[in-house]
């Protein structure tokens, strides 16, 4: 059999992948249905059978050498993520060496971290060997997003792989071509059985995968989607893993290196248009520096440029995000703030220059709701607790940053987020070891470290009789001799303070 399958006949239509910067077509993919879903699941359940069985060193191997041909050809991809997603071909350069570094890790870790290892049995049960194993669940459905198409999907997909289950991934309609290539390539390690599949197409291709038998379920999309993705998975208690985005704040305290701190609140904002779900929205400075930093900022955002060969970063890839992105900006400045950088005007679709707000009530959209733009707002605050206050407010959290020469590991244990940065952004997405998830309607659930291979694997436990004691206390013919001992016991044992 080979990695890919025929498919069915019946497709609905086609759909195309454009070039967000000039509107090219880059390729056309079917609108897979109900009909083709659940056929590449079927598919599916007999590759997780035969994946499982290969074991464990035989997947690892098959993942080192997926491993290396994302090495040998991270630049034909990073092209690739560059015309279907819009970024900076060096910043897709950056994504796929992430993705290695992830996928190199889930493959080297999933035997120590998943495979049968000896628990005590503790006293009540001292007679007993105990272990505890975990299992792969199946098959796996993995909907990806646009805007890190090769990381945030493979986040799940390598994890997923290297628990020793089958996928079948629904990438996003903006990116299905990123999509087959991970697919392919993977086909090329193992074309026994079809083991990574694609399916292509919109919201009901994704809601058709949710339902179509899958073990478990992996989202990364808005808060909106993944509920409607989880009531869907509740009709048939297929359990998921969510991760809903955020609106992540940055805390800057008064001993902060300064020059620091607005080099990384321009990347984190900026970077890929501002368009990361754990990227900086909202930055609250305390007030002896408030003045300089915001100075810093300004100046380095202006230094920032759109379109062309020399772009910071580029075009906005999903064309309705640009009136979110306007209407934040909008509100933000009828309701008092003031741009120091752009505003309106730096709205020009399908690009978006950057924008610095300043001065914007804490009740405007651009502070509660996600924007997904190159955007920021900056707050002045009188100290770290009014910051941390502000920073833990609102619906979301997934992320943060804090900057602190002397307080940073202190503030940031105190930020109500699934992962805090102290003195970078987001470097924990780059540490395969740490789990990547959030809290709130960030979503629930981890991907990334051994949190992540856990996620995509189902535990065992067992137990079995060593030898026999005299006292049995789980048989009906115990009597109250059995009692009075198993009271010494546990008093002998737990009576103490």
């Amino acid at each position: 059999m080979t990695a890919v399958a025929p498919r069915p006949t019946g497709l609905s239509a086609d759909f195309d992948s454009l070039d967000p910067a000039t509107g090219e077509v880059l390729a056309s993919f079917p609108v897979d249905g109900a009909e083709q879903v659940t056929a590449a699941v079927q598919r599916a359940r007999t590759a997780a059978r035969w994946w499982a069985e290969v074991g464990e060193p035989a997947r690892r191997s098959r993942l080192r050498a997926w491993r290396a041909i994302l090495v040998q050809r991270t630049d034909e991809l990073a092209r690739l993520i560059h015309r279907e997603n819009g970024k900076p071909f060096d910043d897709a350069v950056v994504e796929v060496t992430i993705v290695i570094a992830h996928l190199a890790w889930a493959a080297s870790h999933a035997r120590k971290v998943l495979g049968k290892h000896r628990v005590n049995p503790g006293v009540l049960a001292a007679n007993h060997a105990a272990t505890l194993e975990y299992l792969p669940f199946g098959v796996v459905g993995v909907i990806g997003p646009w805007n890190y198409p090769v990381h945030t999907p493979m986040g799940s997909i390598s994890y997923a792989l290297a628990a020793g289950n089958a996928v079948v991934f629904k990438p996003s309609e903006y990116t299905p071509a990123v999509g087959r290539w991970l697919v392919d390539s993977f086909a090329e390690v193992v074309p026994e059985q079809p083991v990574l599949q694609l399916v292509t197409g919109f919201g009901d291709t994704g809601a058709a995968l949710c339902s179509a038998g899958v073990d478990k379920v992996a989202f990364t999309g808005s808060a909106a989607t993944g509920r409607r993705v989880m009531a869907t998975c509740a009709e048939t208690l297929t359990p998921c893993v969510v991760e809903c985005g955020g609106k992540d704040a940055l805390i800057v305290a008064a001993d902060a290196d300064l020059d620091l701190a607005a080099e990384q609140t321009v990347w984190g904002a900026m970077s890929n248009a501002g368009q990361t779900c754990a990227g900086v929205e909202r930055v609250y400075v305390e007030a002896p520096i408030y003045d300089e930093f915001v100075a810093k900022v300004t100046a380095q955002s202006q230094l920032l440029r759109t379109g062309g060969a020399a772009a910071s970063y580029g075009p906005i890839t999903m064309p309705g995000q640009v009136a979110v992105i306007s209407r934040h900006i909008e509100d933000a400045l009828a309701a008092g703030g003031r741009a120091l950088v752009g505003g309106p005007e730096s709205v020009r679709a399908p690009y978006v220059d950057p924008v610095v707000l300043v001065d914007v009530p804490a009740d405007c959209t651009a502070m509660t709701e996600e924007t997904f733009g190159p955007t920021v707002t900056i707050a002045k605050v009188a100290d770290v607790d009014e910051a941390v206050t502000a920073a833990n407010s609102g619906s979301y959290g997934l992320g943060a940053s804090v900057f602190s020469r002397k307080r940073g590991r202190e503030i940031a244990g105190r930020i109500d987020a699934g992962m805090v940065s102290v003195n970078s952004v987001l470097t924990y997405a780059s540490v395969p070891g740490l789990p990547w998830g959030g809290s709130k309607e960030s979503g629930f659930g981890r991907i990334h470290g051994p949190d992540g291979l856990r996620e995509f694997a189902r535990s065992r436990a067992i137990t079995s009789e060593r030898f026999p004691i005299p006292l049995k206390i789980t048989t009906f013919q115990r009597g109250e001799k059995a009692i009075e001992q198993l009271r010494q016991l546990a008093s002998t044992r737990w009576g103490r303070g």
